[in-house]
């Protein structure tokens, strides 16, 4: 098993436990969109945790060898099938990063409700390096960051620490990794202090609302994956290269 869940009183933590970088396949996606079905039924929790095992990832993201143009419109269903059931989990969502959190790892973290990341965390859409880009990430992130920090991460690929993420908002926490642990208890504690069936109507009404047109442009980010990005020679050499080890040699067509 990839996925781990482990219920205590009104709160269920999720763990992906797939070492070194705790990458998702195909396979352990299907396992979490199942894990997350179960927690949806679950009358008596309020909080789901989501976290990555070990200390050098949450996760470094879709397997590359999933990105290829036979894989590509099963793996879209797959990972976007996993992201639509985590934004509608009836429970508060809370992402614990430590480490890497790349692609569609962060992709599946921004699906939480609040993330609250270690010191020395780096997030980053690095997908443009391998000649594609982050679907989800290019549907949602404008509204969570403001376009123009959205752009810099998609078009630049480049990774932001853990401060500088918390600074635009992609995320909510940063504590020093000792003291991650605790800082995760407070926040559990501060929302378990609170009545779960105001928690779960709350969570409805500001989910609905600034969910508003997401489903429709996720929709349109995979058409344009699918009908123009596939179509491209770069984004074969993009996996090719990075399956090699080496750089890309782009023909830019």
């Amino acid at each position: 098993m990839a996925v781990c869940a482990e219920k205590r009183d009104r709160l269920i933590s999720i763990t992906i436990d797939r070492p070194p970088l705790n990458v998702l396949d195909i396979a352990l996606l299907h396992e979490l969109g199942d894990v997350l079905k179960s927690c949806a039924q679950e009358q008596s929790v309020d909080v789901v945790v989501l976290k990555g095992g070990g200390e050098r990832a949450f996760s470094a993201g879709v397997d590359v060898k999933d990105h290829t143009k036979d894989k590509v419109p099963e793996m879209l269903e797959v990972v976007h099938g996993v992201m639509r059931e985590l934004l509608a989990l009836p429970q508060v969502t809370v992402a614990l990063v430590r480490g890497a959190c790349l692609g569609g790892g962060l992709e599946l973290a921004s699906c939480c409700d609040m993330i609250l990341a270690a010191q020395g965390s780096s997030f980053a859409t690095p997908e443009i390096h391998v000649g594609c880009y982050p679907p989800l990430a290019l549907a949602r992130f404008s509204s969570l960051i403001g376009y123009h920090r959205a752009a810099e991460m998609i078009l630049s690929g480049r990774a932001f620490s853990a401060e500088e993420a918390a600074r635009i908002g992609l995320i909510n926490r940063v504590l020093p990794a000792a003291e991650i642990d605790g800082g995760l208890e407070t926040l559990l504690a501060e929302l378990l202090d609170k009545s779960g069936a105001v928690l779960r109507v709350t969570l409805k009404g500001l989910r609905e609302l600034s969910l508003a047109g997401f489903a429709e442009a996720l929709r349109r980010s995979e058409e344009i994956y699918c009908r123009e990005l596939l179509q491209t020679d770069d984004v074969e050499e993009g996996v090719r290269a990075f399956l090699a080890k080496r750089k890309p040699r782009w023909t830019h067509r």
